[in-house]
């Protein structure tokens, strides 16, 4: 096991725009190292910070970057079932919640999780390792069909059929089990173009299989209505994404969350009764700035957004 190591992104913008309270019940939906909680704790003396995390791994090292804090619990769960988390820690409404959408430094770092193709292991990519269901399944159980839609829709690959193709045809002659026998095959599937390697193609190819592994996108449409119902009057949701598929689905999930009147425009009155439940404090994503970027690159494609509850 690798050095649990992970450097929060968008960390200033988010606490300030979290607007940490005294006293508060605060959630990390997400709490990897602990970077971001860390600053919550230090930010004011709030009553209790609640961590939320699918990765031991994880877990374990945010206890220990945490240590000196006695007002955390910590949780080994998913963040779509925060009602439920919330629930049995008999919090039923809370003063801000943070997500941090994604596969962590630490994951991609870590040769034996299988996340990079940079490194030669077996198929894996879960998040949760308790689970059973790895990329292994999906590159050899899953038809055609349904690894051309797993890459086409999740890697917004336009190879998508012939990569798939490619995976059947390879498991004519055994299962492919590894990391760097899945990026070979990637590469024979695509055209090379002048200046081209195909390696854009294999992290889209690889992205799309840990999304589906993760059911990561259908996590995220579960959770946002389950967090803002857990929020007091005033109290912040904020969520950070790093695949335009994830904040295509915040962003319209926010958008929806923060409009009233949803009548026809030619209705003189309103008679549907729908009213915001949010109002956006964000009204264009966050992103990184030049001195972040230079600290950190991977940073460059992360965007915040945060809605407050009425």
């Amino acid at each position: 096991m690798t050095e649990f190591s992970h450097i929060p992104v968008l960390l200033e913008p988010t606490i300030e725009l979290l607007d940490v309270k005294e006293n508060g019940v605060y959630v990390d939906g997400t709490l990897g190292g602990a970077g971001h909680s860390k600053e919550i704790l230090k930010k004011a003396k709030i009553k209790k910070l609640i961590g939320i995390d699918q990765d031991e791994e994880a877990l374990l090292a945010a206890k220990a970057n945490l240590k000196d804090f006695d007002n955390v619990t910590y949780v080994h769960g998913n963040f779509k079932n925060i009602d439920e988390i919330l629930d049995e820690l008999n919090e039923q409404e809370v003063d801000g919640i943070l997500v941090d959408i994604g596969v962590s430094s630490h994951q991609i770092d870590s040769a034996e999780r299988g996340f990079s193709f940079r490194f030669d292991a077996k198929l894996d990519m879960r998040m949760d390792t308790s689970k059973t269901f790895s990329a292994y399944n999906v590159v050899n159980e899953y038809s055609e069909e349904e690894l051309t839609r797993v890459i086409r829709e999740y890697g917004e690959e336009k190879f998508a059929k012939s990569i798939a193709r490619h995976i059947l045809k390879q498991r004519e002659v055994g299962d492919i089990s590894s990391t760097k026998e899945l990026e070979e095959i990637i590469l024979k599937s695509v055209p090379r173009y002048r200046g081209q390697d195909g390696r854009s193609n294999v992290q889209r190819t690889f992205q799309a299989i840990r999304i589906e592994v993760n059911d990561e996108l259908n996590v995220l449409k579960e959770f946002i209505d389950k967090a803002v119902s857990k929020l007091k009057k005033g109290g912040r949701l904020a969520i950070i994404s790093f695949h335009s598929l994830e904040d295509r689905i915040v962003k319209q999930k926010f958008k929806e969350l923060a409009t009233g009147c949803i009548c026809p425009p030619d209705f003189p009155i309103c008679v549907c009764g729908h009213k915001a439940a949010v109002k956006l404090i964000t009204k264009h994503p966050v992103e990184a700035t030049d001195d972040e970027l230079k600290r950190n690159s991977r940073s460059a494609p992360a965007k915040l957004r945060v809605i407050e509850k009425l």
